[in-house]
């Protein structure tokens, strides 16, 4: 008589319990050890307060872009043209404030509708370049390398004449708001944004837990799910704690309470808090990663990168689905230029320099494949923020710019072997 009983499910190791990925793993390990090393060379300046503020402002803008970048590198294409949309973007935006609402309408720095009217410009201006590269490479069928190469070359010129290749400033306080260390939430408010994330993050590991326990599916056990919560409420607590305990300088602070007519009271001291700019960060990554995991859109995104022509063969308009990231990514472009341009407070005609090496090497470093089908936004964000690390490490410890870049140039080619290894052992393209 035969054994009709359903088979035991295999046994699984306890990585797989713990459903640990391996190469964020390795990702955070690797960042863990840059972080160590420079804080052993600066004798403890890296992991300071006021550093680690600077670096999360610093890392905003090229983040922003790289969460953009993984949905263009999924679908096997490449965005060369990012940094000089940002440079066109922030030069149109700094001849509105400087320039055009005060000589043509009258509305001097300071006016309520000047830092709407700029900030609006900036994304339609990059949502506009980033839509005309994705109809010229779906439509027209140009390889999206040549298109965004071209993009590289006349985005950035197209801002140098309109500016006169001048550095346009002063730029109106409400819009600096976005730039980092102008604009921040305070101690009182970041504690509260930064319970109702931890409160966010722990109901979406707890719903999905019970989405897989209602289809079947293995789970982690009691105590290490725990642990996971433990961990990231630890993270995003102990983060807003940083912040909060970066002080403003005393001297910002009399000239703020001189501006209210008051006088600073002796020995009060204030921190800066979570800055606005992380804050968008943190939205924008929300939203794209639930684009990417909960929405039509995405499973086409990664429906195409896997495979072209099954794609299109089953219904999928990729031709329009082209045009589409790529004009999101230029809505991110345009994002990224208000953060980079508030930061600097000003528009420098080398905004942006480089930032098209920098995004795509974090997509890939955060585990974007070049071949397409396989990359997550968190990936990117820690690949960005990795990289902002050992250029502000370098920095502290005295090394020029032509080194920083052959770092990072280094560091990119061995993510990719580390990460064809990692494809290779698992059987993967």
């Amino acid at each position: 008589m035969s054994d009709l009983s359903p088979a035991a499910p295999p046994r699984r190791n306890w990585l797989q319990q713990l459903e640990i990925d391996l190469r964020l793993l390795g990702m955070i390990g690797a960042f863990a050890l840059v972080c160590l090393c420079f804080w052993i060379v600066t004798d403890g300046r890296f992991l300071s307060a006021r550093n680690i503020f600077n670096l999360t402002i610093q890392t905003v803008s090229v983040a922003i872009m790289a969460t953009g970048m993984v949905f263009i590198i999924v679908c096997r294409h490449i965005d060369l043209s990012v940094g000089a949309i940002l440079a066109l973007a922030s030069a149109m935006m700094g001849m509105m404030q400087a320039r055009w609402l005060p000589g043509i309408f009258g509305l001097e720095l300071g006016h309520p509708l000047i830092a709407p009217l700029t900030m609006v410009t900036g994304l339609l201006v990059g949502t506009a370049i980033g839509a005309l590269n994705g109809w010229l490479v779906g439509y027209q069928r140009i390889p999206a390398f040549i298109v965004t190469l071209g993009g590289l070359l006349i985005w950035r010129y197209v801002g140098w004449y309109l500016t006169a290749g001048q550095t346009i400033a002063p730029l109106d306080q409400t819009f600096l708001l976005f730039g980092g260390a102008e604009g921040t939430l305070g101690v009182t408010t970041s504690w509260i944004v930064g319970g109702l994330a931890s409160i966010a993050a722990l109901w979406v590991i707890y719903g999905a837990r019970r989405r897989k326990q209602s289809h079947g599916f293995p789970v982690r056990p009691i105590w290490a799910e725990g642990a996971v919560m433990a961990l990231v409420v630890g993270l995003v607590m102990g983060f807003v704690a940083i912040l909060n305990s970066y002080e403003l300088p005393q001297a910002k602070l009399k000239r703020i309470f001189e501006a209210r007519g008051e006088v600073m009271p002796e020995g009060y001291t204030q921190g800066y808090g979570l800055p606005i700019s992380v804050l968008i960060l943190i939205l924008v990554a929300v939203a794209m990663t639930v684009i990417a995991r909960r929405t039509r859109f995405g499973r086409y995104i990664f429906a195409t990168g896997g495979n072209p022509d099954a794609a299109e063969l089953s219904g999928i308009n990729t031709r329009l689905l082209t045009v589409k990231i790529f004009a999101l990514m230029g809505f991110l472009c345009g994002l990224s230029a208000i953060i980079a341009q508030a930061r600097l407070q000003s528009h420098p005609n080398d905004i942006g320099t480089l930032d098209e090496l920098r995004v795509i090497a974090a997509a890939v470093i955060g585990g974007t494949a070049l071949s397409g089908g396989i990359g997550t936004i968190y990936g990117a964000i820690l690949g960005a923020l990795i990289m902002q690390s050992l250029q502000s490490g370098m920095a502290m410890v005295g090394a020029d710019a032509p080194l920083q870049n052959i770092v990072v140039g280094v560091v990119l080619v061995l993510a990719v072997w580390i990460d064809i290894q990692y494809r290779r052992r698992l059987g993967m393209r």
